[in-house]
């Protein structure tokens, strides 16, 4: 391009000059005196050649048009190219260039992508007429940046101004509307939906359904869906991902079949979100062939979906699958680290959960977060290396990671206090922290107790957890098992009636075993298996058993005032011990047994469980809330220590929420004969400068705002 511009000044100085003089005269000098086949600005952009582009456009001057400026800008778009995109916008306003809705909303497109929310505002602001695109555009920037309060009160503004929403506009503003003080907001907007007739269109269904998922309401979320009359992957995937967030994982896995059965298009989401449900079933088989049908689906590399692969393993105790799918991949995020990690934790494999943190430090391409340091510090108590872990908070405490410990470190703290034995210390700890001592905090505290048999702190930790809380089943079976360990029974009466009196109950146990891809569920005293008698007398033949081998029933574990004898039958129903018994029956000899448990395990299942491997030879594998056992000959992997819910990590980090980490899809917004893609996979904050944390908490702008939206929809109505 320099050697045409330099031919022209040699040959032609007279014409080039006086265009200097007057660059954006009228006359097309340059365009007349350059060579016929130079090429256009279209053909530059289809090219990629972006800045040979501007060049172009900058000889050209005044006689760029309306496609000139639209391949141009496309290509910004395409590239994220902020600067050039900004020379752009430079060269229309230093031409006098008047463009139409079409180019400013382009503009608008083109700060959004590139995180430049108030650049993107003031092209909207400045506009002399605004199309229901440009809203959309703009209501969509903020959206996808986080700003759910300002893409509503857009909504609002756009529909004072008198233009109609379309599909696209609804599908939009609903994903802003997922927050708990948006989510009333967004029932007013579905029943706009309604009243316009959109509620049929694929694009706003997924969005309601997302909408209503992401509320926890799910039976609202299946009534859209099932009235879609046509359903497409972006909404076939957001309802199945709404059950497994929620946990609803047998209800995920059922409908993810059904779908496929009626040829549903499955893409890396749709098989993350099922991978997700499979995690919290434990349901090893099923992720073996789900894995299958996405090897077979010959996908490209997607670090989503290898993150749910590494979380579906290790939760379905397989972690050699998962440490080859992490070594295999060639990008890994942070979340692919903790995934690793979290899985080392739950397994009780500390060293090994050490050994990956240190390689992560080392490689120095991804930086650890919190939820890392959890993992690991987790990690360190279940494997019983308190001084490792230690050693790694304190360096935390020192900030030599540029990492200050959260509450949730400091838990993980006690926990390594507690099962050192180390009880007196970990109380020192709790009331020397930076925070006020949590529930869960107490929890771990108290379960050390119980394990060292501290009564004296136990009784102040077990006063401090029930003003707490009181509705909590679990501290008072672990203070009932405090007591009965010291030989307390009175006391144990006392905290049955004060149970009773509270009318506190356990959240029922529950527990299942998957064999032959059949999930088989079994409640404590369930009688409602096709095979529950056998399945009962495998029970009391293995009791028999394994108290010749020396087991004794943990009575304390039962809170209710009955006999002894009364106390072992309910022992034998538990779900564990039907889930076990349902296994030894259903598998050849020696082969593993796993099972997986809702809650924590208990004192007597657990021993009935250790006892069980060694008299019959099997290995046993027993997930519960808190940690995988591994059970072989007698041996457990957790050392009998478990219980604290910092040994849980899953309440802070889970690739369950896989929907905050993708896109839902891209949508469309069609302007004439263009399409515009206003959804993007980027989500980091904006650098245009609004408070993050800005929301409806003001009840003066909820009225405010509701009062003006029933306004502006009853008017609509009525015309």
């Amino acid at each position: 391009m320099i050697w045409k511009i330099t031919s022209l000044i040699f040959h032609r100085p007279k014409q080039v000059l006086s265009s200097i003089s007057n660059p954006f005269s009228r006359q097309r000098i340059l365009l007349s005196t350059f060579p016929a086949n130079s090429p256009d600005l279209k053909t530059l952009c289809s090219n990629r050649q972006l800045k040979e582009a501007l060049l172009e456009m900058g000889i050209q001057g005044l006689e760029v048009e309306f496609q000139g400026y639209d391949s141009v800008l496309t290509e910004c778009i395409s590239q994220t190219a902020i600067r050039e995109g900004q020379r752009v916008h430079a060269h229309m306003i230093k031409t006098c260039y008047e463009p139409p809705v079409y180019l400013r909303t382009r503009l608008i497109v083109l700060y959004n992508k590139c995180r430049c929310l108030g650049d993107a505002r003031r092209v909207l602001d400045e506009m002399p007429e605004r199309n229901v695109v440009s809203w959309t555009a703009m209501i969509s920037g903020y959206s996808q940046r986080g700003y759910a309060s300002e893409a509503l009160h857009l909504f609002v503004e756009m529909l004072m101004s008198g233009t109609a929403p379309n599909e696209f506009t609804f599908a939009t503003v609903l994903t802003s509307c997922t927050s708990s003080s948006g989510f009333q907001l967004g029932r007013q907007i579905h029943s706009l939906v309604i009243k316009t007739s959109f509620e049929s269109h694929i694009f706003v269904g997924s969005s309601l359904l997302d909408m209503y998922a992401k509320a926890g309401k799910i039976c609202e979320a299946r009534r859209v869906f099932d009235g879609l009359p046509e359903r497409d992957v972006v909404s076939c995937t957001a309802i199945i991902s709404g059950y497994a967030q929620l946990g609803l994982d047998e209800e995920a896995l059922d409908l993810f079949r059904r779908l496929q059965r009626e040829g549903m298009r499955s893409n890396y989401v749709t098989y993350a979100s099922v991978l997700t449900a499979l995690s919290g079933l434990a349901a090893l088989d099923h992720g073996r062939q789900v894995h299958s049908h996405v090897l077979r689906a010959k996908l490209p590399f997607y670090v989503v979906l290898q993150n749910s692969l590494i979380d579906m393993y290790s939760k379905c105790g397989s972690l050699t699958y998962s440490r080859r799918i992490f070594d295999s991949m060639p990008e890994r995020t942070v979340i692919s680290w903790n995934a690793m990690l979290v899985g080392y934790s739950k397994h009780g494999l500390g060293r090994e959960a050490v050994e990956l943190f240190k390689l992560m430090k080392e490689e120095n391409k991804v930086k650890p977060d919190s939820v890392t340091f959890l993992a690991v510090l987790s990690g360190c108590s279940h494997g019983g290396m308190e001084d490792r872990g230690l050693e790694i908070f304190y360096e935390m405490v020192n900030q030599k990671d540029g990492f200050e410990p959260e509450i949730e470190h400091y838990g993980c703290v006690v926990d390594l206090f507690g099962r050192a034995g180390r009880v007196e210390e970990a109380f020192e700890f709790i009331k020397k922290m930076p925070f006020e001592p949590t529930a869960a905090i107490w929890g771990s505290l108290l379960g050390a107790c119980r394990v060292h048999q501290n009564v004296h702190i136990g009784e102040f930790v077990a006063r401090r957890l029930l003003e707490i809380e009181s509705e909590n089943a679990g501290n008072y079976v672990i203070l009932s098992n405090l007591y009965a360990s010291a030989g307390r029974w009175d006391d144990v009466r006392t905290v049955r009636e004060l149970m009773k009196e509270k009318a506190v109950i356990k959240e029922p146990g529950r527990s299942w075993i998957e064999l032959d891809q059949t999930l088989h569920t079994f409640h404590a005293s369930d009688r409602s298996h096709p095979r529950k008698e056998e399945v009962f007398a495998k029970v009391r033949e293995l009791s028999i058993k394994i108290k010749e081998a020396g087991y004794v029933p943990e009575l304390s574990c039962v809170l209710y005032d009955v006999d002894d004898e009364q106390k072992e039958k309910i022992l034998q129903g538990h779900s564990e011990k039907l889930a076990l018994a349902f296994g030894l029956i259903c598998t050849p000899g020696g082969t593993p047994v796993r099972i997986i448990k809702n809650l924590r395990i208990c004192v007597d299942c657990h021993n009935f469980a250790k006892f069980l491997s060694r008299v019959y030879g099997r290995e046993v594998s027993l997930r519960d809330k808190n940690r995988f056992h591994h059970i072989v000959g007698g041996t457990c992997s957790c050392g009998d220590y478990w219980g604290s819910i910092y040994s849980n990590i899953d309440h802070l980090f889970d690739v369950k929420d896989i929907w905050n980490f993708i896109s839902n899809d891209t949508f469309l917004v069609r302007d004439k004969n263009v399409v515009n893609y206003f959804i993007y996979f980027d989500i980091e904050n904006s650098m245009f400068e609004i408070d993050n944390n800005q929301s409806f908490q003001s009840e003066l702008e909820c009225f405010l705002f509701l009062f003006i939206f029933f306004f502006i929809v009853i008017e609509m109505l009525v015309i």
